[in-house]
C-alpha cells in the first residue's frame, strides 16, 4: 500500500466535504433561514476539521496533482439555484463516501480516529435526507408562488410561443399534446425541460407519468378518469408535484384526502378545449376559495377580460391555453394578466426565494 497516496486522498476529500457544506449552510443560514439545518452542516464541517491534521495536511502536494487539470463544463456553469445546491449536495455525499472507505484501511489508522468509516456513513445518510427535504420543498414553493399556468397545444411555432410566454412571468408549464408519437412527444418535452430550466418554470406533463419520468418533468397533470393519484405518487415518488383536474365539490373533497399538489377548478367559462364539459361559473370558485388549502388554479375559457371578475373573488391563480398560445405577444400577454391578477405594476415576483 502506499499510504502517502492514501493521506493525500482524505486531504482532498476532507476539503471537498467541508467546502460542499459551506456552500449549503450559507444557504440554509442565509437563504432559507432555517438554523437548524444551518447548524447541522456547522457540526458536520466541525467534525470533519477535526480529523483534518497536520498528517493529512502535510501530504498535500497542489503542484502535481492531475486532478487539478480536468474540468467538466457541469463545473462551470449552475442552471439555477436548484443546480447549485444539488450539484453541492452530491459533492459532499461522493467525497463522504471516499472517506467512508479509505478509512476503513487498517494501515492508514494511525492517520483517521477511531469510528471515522461509521461517522462518515451516518453523515452521507443524513445529507441524503437533506437533499431530499431541500429539492422537495424547492418545487412546493415555486409552485406556490405561480400565478399563471400555461397548458400547451399543438400547432404551428408552439415552442416559440410558449418561450415566450414564459419570458413574460409564467410559473408553470403543462405540456398537453393528443396527438404524435411518444418519440415526438419525448423530443417536445427534452426541449421544453431546457427552456423550463432556463427561464425558472415548472414543467407538468398531462397524463402520462411515464414520459415524466423520462423526461425528467417536475410533475404530472392527471383528469379524474386518469391513473390514480396514489398509484402516480407511487411511482413519481413524494418529490415530485402532482395536479388533479376537479369539476364539482364532491371532486375537490375527493382530491383533497389525496397526496396532490395542486388542483385545477373548472371549467369557469365555455370553452372549446373542453367542449363536452359544461361550465361551472363563479359558485365552484367561491368554494374552493372557502375549502382548498393548496394551490389551485382556474380554468377554462379565461383570458384578460375575464381575470378582473376572477380577481373581484379573491382568486390568484388562473392556468390558460388559447389566451396565451394564440396571442400576438404571449410575452407582452403574460405580464399584462400578471398585472392583472396581482393588482401590482409587474405582478407578484415568481417563487425565487427558496
Amino acid at each position: 500500500m502506499r499510504p502517502q497516496a492514501v493521506a493525500r486522498i482524505l486531504d482532498a476529500n476532507l476539503d471537498r466535504a467541508r467546502e460542499g457544506l459551506r456552500v449549503l449552510e450559507e444557504w440554509f443560514r442565509f437563504g432559507l433561514d432555517s438554523g437548524e439545518w444551518a447548524s447541522e452542516c456547522k457540526e458536520m464541517r466541525q467534525a470533519l476539521a477535526q480529523w483534518h491534521g497536520d498528517a493529512l495536511r502535510s501530504a498535500r502536494d497542489t503542484a502535481h496533482d492531475q486532478g487539478t487539470l480536468l474540468d467538466h463544463p457541469e463545473e462551470l456553469r449552475r442552471r439555477d439555484l436548484d443546480h447549485l445546491l444539488q450539484a453541492n449536495c452530491s459533492r459532499v455525499q461522493e467525497a463522504l463516501r471516499v472517506l467512508e472507505e479509505y478509512a476503513k484501511l487498517a494501515e492508514i489508522r494511525q492517520l483517521v480516529p477511531p469510528g471515522m468509516a461509521q461517522l462518515c456513513k451516518q453523515m452521507r445518510y443524513r445529507l441524503y435526507q437533506i437533499e431530499h427535504e431541500l429539492l422537495s420543498s424547492t418545487l412546493h414553493r415555486r409552485l406556490q408562488g405561480a400565478q399563471l399556468y400555461l397548458v400547451t397545444n399543438p400547432g404551428p411555432d408552439w415552442l416559440q410561443a410558449v418561450e415566450q410566454a414564459v419570458q413574460g412571468g409564467v410559473g408553470v408549464v403543462q405540456y398537453r399534446h393528443k396527438v404524435g408519437t411518444d418519440r415526438e412527444a419525448l423530443a417536445d418535452l427534452f426541449k421544453l425541460r431546457s427552456l423550463c430550466d432556463h427561464y425558472r418554470a415548472l414543467l407538468i406533463v398531462n397524463d402520462r407519468v411515464d414520459l415524466a419520468l423520462v423526461a425528467k418533468a417536475d410533475g404530472v397533470h392527471l383528469g379524474q378518469s386518469d391513473m390514480p393519484v396514489a398509484v402516480a405518487r407511487e411511482l413519481l415518488g413524494p418529490r415530485k408535484l402532482i395536479g388533479l383536474s376537479t369539476t364539482s365539490p364532491e371532486e375537490i373533497s375527493e382530491a383533497l384526502t389525496t397526496s396532490v399538489d395542486y388542483l385545477g377548478v373548472g371549467p369557469v367559462y365555455a370553452t372549446p378545449i373542453k367542449a363536452d364539459h359544461p361550465p361551472v361559473g363563479l359558485d365552484l370558485v367561491h368554494y374552493a376559495l372557502t375549502e382548498v388549502t393548496i394551490p389551485f388554479f382556474l380554468i377554462g375559457g379565461i383570458d384578460l377580460d375575464k381575470l378582473p371578475e376572477l380577481r373581484a373573488t379573491g382568486a390568484q391563480r388562473v392556468a390558460v391555453v388559447r389566451a396565451l398560445m394564440n396571442a400576438p405577444d404571449p410575452a407582452q400577454m403574460a405580464r399584462m394578466m400578471l398585472t392583472e391578477l396581482s393588482g401590482s405594476p409587474n405582478g407578484l415576483p415568481r417563487s425565487e426565494s427558496y
